[in-house]
């Protein structure tokens, strides 16, 4: 499982979204960037979708789970 309290554009609070990790100063889960990854949605569609979601978070986020799976490997 990925560590997220060290990602800059994730954060997470309990009286948000039930507490999940969410892209920074939004309530977009982080888990809807992998979800909709998998169903074949571009990136940029993603955050097309998603207002207040940069490609920046986007970036951050997919850097931060690339070098997290590294570091399990």
């Amino acid at each position: 499982m990925i560590d997220w309290s060290t990602c800059p554009a994730a954060e997470r609070d309990a009286a948000r979204v039930s507490g999940v990790w969410v892209f920074c100063g939004t309530r977009v889960p982080v888990a809807a960037l992998f979800e909709n990854l998998e169903e074949g949605v571009s990136v940029h569609q993603f955050v097309e979708w998603f207002p207040g979601v940069s490609i920046e978070h986007v970036h951050a986020v997919l850097e931060h789970a690339a070098r997290s799976s590294l570091a399990v490997a």
